[in-house]
């Protein structure tokens, strides 16, 4: 005997779609600032401004993106795509890893080569442009904090921009340096310096949708606490084919057959164990939406088990 049911907590089933017009207002923000750094790295000579373009150009592609994957996810679901299009979500958020790995790469050849023969560099003009996308980075920030901890892609979006204002300040520093100083590999140096602030970061980004993408389980969930409470409810005597996994940001989903006691299941009992067991991992767990398989004791022997 099988029992399927679902138990929905009434949230969004994707998280960024809540944060579109934020997301807007930053990539509008953001392409902005990218002309900007680019019309300031032709006129002062800075590779630092243009590994800041680089990376705000990233951004923009990243952020366009994440605007996409979010309204494509908010279309309903068909029977030939019977989740949506959830999954562009973590599709983006991967395309931008990858994006932000070919930037980072290139700067680092870049930075090599002018450190054998820095170029001449307008540091006062530097500093200008440098304050300009160092404000407009503290404004995308602002915007996008709060999502950044709700939805995946909004996180990869929110660490773009975060990563641009560290960047922005390793500009400030290298103008004031040429500036004052006249030291012209201090433009190189924070070049190198934006392209490994943004390797770390990348690659949490990539390892993360790569999770969700394997279907591992969350990391804010303890599984053996969950097969521990649901064999703590009356009725219940075992549970194998548990699995907890991740459909898109913020919509973590549950699957497990569970074998009860044959009394437990008689003259309606088994709504009673679902009532049980939705209660149970409501008020415990944050899973969105959990499938219970229940197997009466006496059937466990033509159930097969493909995992514990």
């Amino acid at each position: 005997m099988g029992t399927g049911h679902s138990h929905d907590h009434g949230r969004s089933i994707s998280a960024g779609g809540a944060h579109r017009s934020r997301l807007i207002a930053v990539l509008a923000l953001t392409s902005v600032v990218l002309v900007a750094e680019l019309v300031g790295a032709w006129l002062t000579g800075s590779l630092a401004l243009l590994a800041d373009a680089g990376h705000m150009a990233t951004d923009v592609a990243g952020i366009l993106l994440a605007v996409l994957a979010v309204t494509f996810a908010s279309r309903p679901a068909t029977p030939q795509r019977t989740y949506g299009y959830y999954r562009l979500e973590i599709l983006a958020a991967v395309l931008n890893a990858a994006l932000l790995f070919a930037v980072a790469v290139f700067i680092l050849v870049e930075a090599w080569m002018r450190w054998q023969e820095p170029p001449e560099v307008d540091g006062p003009l530097m500093l200008v442009f440098g304050v300009i996308g160092l404000v407009a980075n503290l404004a995308g920030v602002v915007l996008l904090r709060r999502g950044a901890k709700e939805s995946l892609n909004v996180r990869g979006a929110y660490l773009e921009v975060l990563g641009d204002g560290l960047g922005s300040a390793a500009v400030i520093v290298a103008a004031v340096l040429i500036a004052t100083l006249g030291w012209l590999r201090a433009d190189v140096v924070a070049s190198v310096l934006v392209a490994l602030m943004i390797l770390p970061r990348t690659w949490s980004l990539l390892r993360e949708a790569v999770d969700v993408l394997l279907q591992a389980t969350p990391k804010d969930v303890d599984i053996d606490a969950v097969r521990a409470h649901i064999l703590e409810t009356p009725g219940v005597i075992g549970a194998h084919d548990l699995h907890v996994w991740t459909l898109t940001s913020g919509v973590p989903v549950l699957s497990v057959h569970v074998v009860c006691d044959d009394a437990a299941l008689a003259d309606g009992g088994a709504a009673r164990v679902l009532d049980a067991l939705c209660d149970c991992l409501a008020h415990h767990f944050d899973v969105e939406h959990c499938t219970f398989q229940l197997e009466p004791a006496s059937h466990r022997d033509h159930e097969p088990s493909t995992h514990a």
